[in-house]
């Protein structure tokens, strides 16, 4: 996760670089359940509204939450499917909150009513996200349910009046980026705590929608849209938390923004981001982030659920992330690693730790071949252009 937001307080604060800090555990996301009321075009686990075989059992989740602790992870992030319709679902988040656990809960948010508004209030979430992918014709066309935009306002809307700290999440595409600023101000006006952007990541469903992958200039545009928007609510003191997932290059980007607006004025800030930046590393699958899916399969992060490393029925966490001898496992634990093409070239590497791979695997079948989501040009990169065209897309649309 590139967490916009706090690298711009440090910077507005001139905040010396923090030491590079290793993580002791990894988060760990787990898919508790594959079931889900939504049928959403990008889910990346591909569920459907019926029950699947082999799920933990509420014991066997209670028996690896205990393993988790030995590995230490400090972060649970319960998701699916859709976690709420897992009936165990509040004995299990009372479990780990009692073992110490900062636990998250990942929602569409239809399922939040004020029918179980109080039991989402004392379960004591620390984060409740919700997914929103557009304006409310799009959203709901999106995840092919009529109502449901509405139903995940009104959870919203309940979230924030029992004091739970919100946020909402979009997933980028061609599609819908016409919608992002009105979601942005939608996010204002409703007072959401957080916004999570996630760009496209080929595998579940997305993978076959790779063709509606937000084009480059697009993508910047809306990078350059978020950095306005937490810069803005910076100079404001509107407390709020903006972040993206899966495309590492809004490291680099974000670098080159701060750049073309504050480089005579603040050279010595800039340098300090910087090694902020070198310290956060990039992508961090198999090494800062995990996945556990709903049947106890443990995998780099989310969207490496084709490469199981281990499963918690037969295994301990622990054992297995401590001490796997997995070629991909070990690959994304090399520094630097093992990237190729333009990557390999890229001055940003120590940056973006070469991306988000299962775009490059999914296009190329080389998990360590360059990344074809990475939209910053050759140029950009420092890297002589094979395809000079291709540097004439804009820099920024500020």
């Amino acid at each position: 996760m590139f967490r916009i937001s706090q690298l711009l307080k440090t910077f507005y604060d001139d905040l010396p670089a923090n030491k590079a800090h290793k993580m002791p555990g990894p988060v760990v996301i787990w898919n508790l359940i594959r079931r889900c009321n939504l049928r959403c075009k990008h889910c990346y686990s591909t569920s459907l509204d019926m029950d699947f075989s082999d799920e933990l059992s509420t014991e066997q989740v209670k028996a690896t939450i205990d393993d988790l602790k030995v590995a230490q992870v400090p972060v649970l992030i319960f998701s699916g499917g859709e976690p709420l319709l897992r009936p165990d679902i509040y004995e299990i988040t009372a479990y780990a909150k009692a073992k110490g656990f900062y636990v998250a809960l990942s929602t569409n948010g239809t399922l939040i009513n004020e029918n179980n508004i109080a039991q989402i209030k004392a379960a004591d979430y620390q984060y409740v996200g919700i997914s929103i992918d557009g304006l409310e014709d799009f959203h709901d066309e999106f995840r092919r349910q009529e109502g449901c935009f509405q139903e995940s306002m009104k959870a919203i809307d309940l979230c924030k009046e029992a004091g739970i700290k919100i946020g909402m999440r979009l997933c980028l595409t061609r599609d819908n980026f016409a919608d992002l600023p009105k979601v942005l101000d939608l996010m204002e006006e409703k007072k959401v705590d957080k916004f999570y952007l996630s760009h496209l990541n080929y595998s579940g469903r997305g993978k076959r929608s790779a063709e509606n992958d937000a084009m480059f200039k697009m993508t910047k545009d809306a990078m350059v849209m978020l950095f306005e928007r937490a810069w803005s609510h910076i100079n404001q003191g509107i407390d709020t938390d903006f972040v993206t997932g899966n495309n590492d290059a809004d490291g680099a980007f974000l670098l080159q923004w701060v750049e073309s607006k504050f480089a005579d004025k603040y050279p010595e800030r800039i340098a300090n981001l910087k090694q902020r930046l070198i310290n956060w590393g990039g992508n961090a699958s198999g090494v800062n982030v995990a996945n556990i899916d709903n049947t106890g399969t443990i995998h780099p992060d989310t969207y490496w659920w084709g490469h199981p490393i281990g499963n918690v029925k037969t295994e301990k966490f622990s054992d297995i992330w401590k001490n796997t001898q997995d070629p991909l496992m070990l690959g994304f634990r090399q520094h630097p690693r093992p990237v190729k093409g333009r990557c390999s070239e890229c001055q940003y590497l120590a940056i973006c730790g070469g991306n988000t791979r299962t775009r490059a695997f999914a296009q190329s079948g080389d998990v360590w071949a360059e990344d074809p989501g990475c939209y910053l040009t050759d140029a950009e990169i420092g890297v002589k252009s094979k395809h000079p065209e291709c540097d004439n897309i804009p820099f920024l649309a500020v």
